[in-house]
């Protein structure tokens, strides 16, 4: 029987007459420290969650209660403290429930499923013209796409709690609108409405920038997990940045920090899918290495299906193997335009580590030598000389590996909120 999820609509604070607001928020708090003090420490027995969250064992028993009530929590074997008395039962997080991330690109889609244990449960990336396609198409196309993530995760015995669609552009996290995304052609749509028309009303939806995800993403499982100050480069057709200040997302105020892609370092240079002229983008952009380094194979070439972007930059390398004198030269290019905006980015937000992902991540040996040099040149040298570029680990899929962190970190911060059908 296929189980169902939902996260209630009902707030913190939103009590009765028998259960005061002040106690249901409280005892919110103390399912989230409960729950988030689990995933933080491992499998610990009621007693030891008692003693190092401070809470009496009485409530911390009642917590762990309603958290297997809620599946979010299992019991495991008894554990032994090497103490006198009775061992207790360990209590771990559930494999049960979990969530998924979707990014669509102008050439992918990119599916990421994972439980609340941080299981990879699905990794998928298929090829998608999102550019040959208008907007009711690209998000019929996105709904079946989930609908289809939605599924396989559940016939894998994980009930989805709600799911994150990652997006190259400007967005309003609020309301799950994109208000702009450049290069897919999009401007003011609806993304959460429009897909929960077509997925269970049950089901949480969230839109967020593809950058901003892929530097959560980074910063709790990659190359430069638990840096609190780093920069996370997209590294795809168009180029965002998600930047990580103090531990957390820098998101500006109206969400819309990060668009680093558009820095405009080139004046008079070439036009951008913005719009503008001499942007970032136009210099780094995988749009534009392609253009350079395999110039027959350049984006809006051909009517065949457009190739996979690792299909694209496995080309490059193979001619960078042969030595092929113009797609070094090309890729160097890129290489210095990288160090070049990279030291902006330096001198505004002073990040220990810049995190090449996307196609700088593939062909990072070939590119961070000129981009080092570069920044070292143009940013102040004391900063310059403690930032360095990293290649990313998490390949295209950061940004919907980030998409379902998000909501795995909304059960953490609230477990009542999650609702399973089925629940003990």
């Amino acid at each position: 029987m296929v189980t169902r999820a939902t996260v209630s609509k009902e707030r913190a604070g939103a009590g009765s007459a028998a259960e005061p607001t002040d106690q249901l928020a409280l005892r919110r708090a103390n399912l989230s420290r409960t729950l988030r003090h689990i995933r933080q420490n491992g499998p610990r027995s009621r007693a030891a969650i008692a003693a190092a969250t401070g809470l009496h064992k009485a409530t911390v028993s009642s917590l762990v209660d309603e958290l297997l009530d809620r599946r979010l929590v299992r019991e495991l074997g008894p554990e032994h403290s090497g103490s006198a008395g009775r061992p207790g039962r360990g209590i771990a997080l559930s494999p049960d429930v979990g969530a998924i991330g979707i990014e669509i690109n102008v050439d992918y889609l990119a599916v990421h499923g994972s439980d609340l244990t941080g299981r990879t449960v699905i990794e998928k990336r298929v090829s998608f013209d999102a550019q040959g396609r208008d907007v009711e198409r690209c998000l019929d196309d996105l709904t079946e796409a989930a609908r289809r993530s939605l599924a396989e995760l559940t016939r894998r015995g994980v009930t989805p709690v709600g799911l994150t669609v990652a997006v190259p552009g400007l967005v309003d996290v609020s309301r799950g609108v994109v208000v702009l995304a450049p290069n897919l052609g999009w401007r003011d749509v609806p993304v959460a409405t429009r897909l929960a028309h077509g997925l269970s009303p049950e089901l949480w939806i969230g839109v967020d920038n593809d950058a901003n995800l892929a530097a959560l993403a980074e910063y709790t499982w990659g190359v430069a997990a638990g840096t609190d100050d780093l920069v996370y480069l997209t590294g795809e057709v168009g180029v965002g940045g998600g930047v990580i200040v103090n531990g957390r997302l820098l998101r500006g105020a109206d969400g819309f920090s990060g668009e680093v892609g558009h820095l405009p370092v080139e004046p008079g240079g070439d036009r951008c899918g913005c719009g503008r002229v001499g942007c970032w983008e136009t210099k780094v952009g995988l749009a534009e290495l392609v253009r350079r380094a395999t110039p027959d194979a350049a984006y809006g070439i051909g009517d065949g299906p457009i190739p996979d972007p690792q299909e694209r930059v496995a080309e490059i390398a193979r001619r960078l193997a042969a030595g092929d004198p113009g797609v070094a030269a090309a890729v160097a290019e890129v290489g210095s335009w990288l160090g070049h905006g990279g030291a902006i980015l330096v001198n505004l937000f002073n990040p220990r580590v810049i995190v090449l992902g996307g196609y700088f991540a593939e062909l990072a040996d070939h590119l961070i030598p000129s981009a080092q040099a570069n920044l070292a040149r143009m940013a102040l040298a004391s900063t310059a000389a403690r930032c360095h570029f990293v290649a990313s680990h998490l390949g295209f899929t950061a940004a919907a590996r980030g998409g379902a962190g998000v909501v795995v970190e909304r059960m953490i911060d609230d477990p009542a909120a999650v609702m399973l059908a089925g629940a003990r």
